[in-house]
């Protein structure tokens, strides 16, 4: 019976992954054929592979300065979210103050509404301040989303971490930034760790507000991706080619935060 039972997790694991790995290899598939090869047939594997659609990503500079400015934006948020949210964090795990509670669900509230909802007030705030069309302004809209979830994240691993541990590092004479960077932040890297996963990847898809603030100098991969559109049509294998490259990024941030990953699923926070 159990072994019955196994065979059956297995052909199930197993349709799963090709399910879900499936678009991913098509998108590779197209990446490697032209626009006449992918419109005219269906084939599992290109009759002539060519490299002509990742060079003219690397050589036009619409395309490669996009997903520079990307990873600019991108990695500015993402400093800057964990950066914020760790004192917030701990203040919300360590202490009790007058609505409390309150604040928290608040925070979440700003994490559960449309970024269309903010699309307005950012673009009149930066249009004001002349910060439209620069890196700071996509990662600080993105702020308003990757905070909350980065405190959230992080409040549920510091309330892991027992009260003992301040109260012993304060009598051997720890000040708080040196606990808290030599003690306590080493206790809880794999909560960073899965924070800075999050709000990385949050950044890196988000297509509404990169687009809507950026025109030329700071345009991301996603805006150039939605304008490949010409008087010869959609420029399918092109943006396959785009399309694996933005995928790299996200999968080398994998790769390096895995492990927290499944602690953080582990412990019931993520």
């Amino acid at each position: 019976m159990d072994e019955r039972r196994f065979k059956k997790r297995t052909v199930f694991l197993l349709l799963y992954l090709v399910f879900a790995l499936l678009p991913i290899y098509w998108m590779v598939n197209m990446s490697f054929r032209t626009n006449q090869e992918i419109l005219s047939s269906f084939a599992l594997f290109p009759a002539d592979p060519t490299w002509s659609n990742y060079l003219t990503i690397f050589t036009d500079a619409s395309w490669y300065s996009g997903y520079i400015n990307s990873l600019i934006y991108v990695l500015i948020n993402t400093v800057i979210s964990v950066m914020v949210a760790l004192p917030a964090a701990y203040a919300f795990s360590r202490y009790r103050f007058l609505g409390d509670k309150h604040v928290f669900f608040w925070l979440l509230t700003n994490r559960m509404t449309p970024p269309a909802v903010f699309l307005l007030p950012f673009f009149q705030l930066y249009s004001t301040v002349g910060l439209m069309d620069t890196h700071i302004a996509v990662a600080m809209a993105h702020l308003l989303f990757n905070v909350p979830l980065a405190v959230w994240i992080l409040e549920g691993f510091m309330s892991g971490i027992p009260r003992e541990i301040d109260e012993t590092a304060y009598i051997d004479g720890y000040s708080f930034p040196a606990f808290f960077v030599k003690v306590f932040l080493p206790l809880i890297k794999a909560g960073v760790g899965v924070t800075a996963f999050f709000c990385f990847m949050f950044s890196w898809v988000e297509l509404l507000l990169a687009r809507t603030l950026t025109s030329v100098n700071a345009k991301p991969i996603v805006a150039t991706m939605t304008r490949t559109v010409s008087a010869s049509g959609m420029d399918w294998a092109t943006l396959a080619a785009a399309g694996v490259l933005t995928i790299v990024p996200g999968a080398i941030v994998i790769w390096f935060v895995r492990h927290y990953i499944a602690k953080g699923f582990a412990m019931g926070r993520v």
